[in-house]
């Protein structure tokens, strides 16, 4: 998945791509090929940036050193894990959508393998911050949590992202995002450590609410009650 398809693109392929993935994207913003798609090819330097931190950190040099894949055959115990646990919290997130782990899009347009695996690296824990943040699945969620990981990353996706989802948005939803889910993943994303440097796999049997704090997480608040 990283390293089998990848393809080498001069500078005019990868505007053509960029602008066409984002084109699509918006017009069916559940395309999960051609959001990767538009991550890679418009991405590089925050990828690079996000893989200079890693070095930096001793648990990110472990990520890139063992380069763990959240794929079932490697996570699928976490389902076994006690409830309150962060392994357990994520395989509830997972099962109560019929998620699969294996279903992310492979990396295809990076240039170097360090580069194709923390590209992968990040879609792959997209899941782990979901359920860290406890987020849901909707437009409202996903767009809430693509704030925090520009904030995290700086990928101009996020951003493109977050500007489409709010397009998409009907009068009281933007009202709700933008007085409520905005300002906090604004502060979360701020407040949280660097969380492409942590190994989750290896906080999987830890208690849930004892790595947010570790790892400063703020989670969502509940949404306000209509009056």
């Amino acid at each position: 998945m990283i390293e089998g398809a990848r393809v080498r693109l001069n500078r005019w392929q990868q505007a053509a791509i960029a602008v066409g993935s984002a084109v699509g994207a918006l017009l069916d913003p559940r395309r999960a090929d051609l959001i990767a798609a538009l991550g890679e090819t418009t991405g590089k330097p925050a990828f690079e940036r996000v893989l200079e931190r890693m070095k930096r950190s001793p648990e990110g040099r472990a990520i890139l050193s063992e380069q763990p894949r959240v794929i079932s055959a490697k996570v699928g115990h976490a389902w076994d894990l006690p409830a309150n646990t962060f392994g357990a919290a994520y395989a509830k997130f997972m099962g109560s959508r019929n998620f699969s782990p294996d279903d992310r899009p492979p990396v295809r347009f990076m240039e170097t393998d360090e580069l194709a695996y923390v590209a992968m690296r990040a879609r792959e824990v997209h899941d782990f911050w979901h359920t860290l943040f406890d987020l849901p699945t909707n437009l409202l969620g996903e767009s809430a949590l693509k704030v925090i990981e520009f904030e995290q990353m700086y990928l101009p996706m996020c951003l493109m992202s977050v500007i489409g989802g709010s397009a998409r948005f009907n009068e009281k939803q933007r009202k709700l995002f933008f007085q409520h889910y905005f300002p906090w993943a604004i502060r979360a994303g701020m407040q949280s450590t660097d969380l492409m440097c942590v190994y989750y796999e290896q906080h999987f049997h830890e208690d849930l609410e004892d790595v947010r704090r570790k790892w400063g997480i703020i989670p969502a608040p509940a949404p306000p009650k209509q009056t």
